[in-house]
């Protein structure tokens, strides 16, 4: 009984996990704007970060946008393409 009640756990959690992160296309590292560029470049869009961090293949900002609305969004690390955005 614990065995199936823990593989129904690990199994919710990765579900969970799969649902909050984006699918960002795969580039090799050596493609990816350095963090810092990324960062100027996120901020030369409007938006203001308070948090950046790498996520899967994506960068993801939590912060605001130009309308100073809530945001949460990933971007390609390579082109900086919008690939999911969670606007509050």
């Amino acid at each position: 009984m614990k065995l199936v009640t823990l593989t129904a756990v690990a199994a919710l959690t990765l579900s969970s996990l799969t649902f909050a992160s984006a699918d960002c296309p795969k580039h090799p590292k050596n493609e990816w704007l350095k963090e810092a560029d990324a960062k100027a470049k996120i901020e030369g869009m409007g938006y203001k970060i308070k948090k950046f961090k790498v996520s899967g293949e994506c960068y993801e900002i939590y912060g605001h946008n130009k309308e100073g609305k809530k945001a949460e969004v990933y971007f390609d690390a390579k082109t900086l393409d919008i690939v999911k955005s969670e606007i509050d």
